[in-house]
């Protein structure tokens, strides 16, 4: 039976001001955004302009910061798949925002597709990866069973239709396949020190948040097994950034770096890192 308990009230502190809970559900070892906006409202809640995975802008200190971190963090993801890679392996990115992974991932010898909601954002992932990005509704057009590997890069928690699309990414993954997804955990440290205020709630614009546990679990619906679980140590630098000015109005700098070191180290022990990356093996 599944048990659903008012966890945590956040505020949408980006466009709207509207204010949300994040219920627990027990079965699933997640939080979940409620209300859950509609499809056809959710597009409202994504700054037209200054959305930082949809523009190429550095025109703050944190552009440049995430910018650099980007950089460092996709030659780790190249590393991480390099194992899964054969000859004319073929890699699906959902979420590919302006195709800065996707670039770095067909220089590196994979072939690959993009999926992008956002229009803008499409546009310039085009010019990186040649015409290889599209809408979602082609991932329904896409061929069963014709991917090697599909990565969701901190996307998973946008999705709407959460249960029905990953039985959508299992269809297109090839027997023994690979899913890789990174998502932030809402039990490590920096959440919970900064409680509503932590960046990565993010609501309604992150409409799941997950646990280690909960992503095995939604996986093995599909017949998935967790494969290996990766840290992501510098999102706890920057989501602590961010946090900060949610819940002061700055970014106290030697603060939010403290916060994060505190975090990692940790999660040296717990496991319980600011954001993680899965690896979910198709079995069958």
């Amino acid at each position: 039976m599944k048990t659903h308990n008012p966890s945590i009230k956040v505020k949408d502190h980006s466009v709207s001001g509207d204010s949300f809970e994040l219920i627990y559900d027990a079965s699933r070892e997640l939080l979940y955004t409620h209300p859950k906006p509609s499809d056809t409202e959710l597009s409202s809640y994504y700054p037209t302009t200054n959305y930082i995975s949809h523009t190429n802008q550095r025109r703050s200190l944190f552009d440049f910061l995430y910018h650099a971190a980007r950089h460092v963090s996709t030659r780790r993801k190249l590393r991480l798949l390099k194992p899964f890679q054969s000859k004319h392996a073929a890699l699906l990115d959902v979420g590919a925002g302006t195709g800065y992974f996707l670039r770095a991932a067909k220089n590196n010898g994979w072939i690959v597709t993009g999926v992008e909601p956002n229009a803008s954002a499409r546009n310039l992932a085009n010019i990186k990866a040649e015409n290889s990005v599209f809408d979602t509704e082609t991932l329904r057009q896409l061929q069963s069973k014709s991917f090697d590997v599909i990565t969701l890069w901190h996307v998973l928690e946008h999705l709407p239709n959460l249960e029905d699309d990953i039985k959508l990414f299992h269809k297109l993954l090839k027997p023994n396949g690979r899913i890789v997804v990174a998502v932030p955990n809402f039990k490590s440290f920096d959440a919970f020190y900064f409680k509503e205020h932590w960046a990565a709630y993010d609501a309604p614009r992150h409409l799941w948040h997950f646990s280690q546990r909960s992503i095995p679990k939604l996986f093995s619906t599909v017949q998935m097994r967790l494969e290996s679980t990766h840290p992501l140590p510098l999102d706890a630098y920057y989501v602590s950034l961010l946090s900060n000015k949610l819940k002061t109005g700055s970014h106290r700098v030697l603060g939010s770096f403290w916060i994060g070191l505190l975090s990692n180290l940790k999660a040296a022990t717990s496991g319980e890192y600011s954001s993680l990356i899965y690896v979910l093996k198709n079995t069958n």
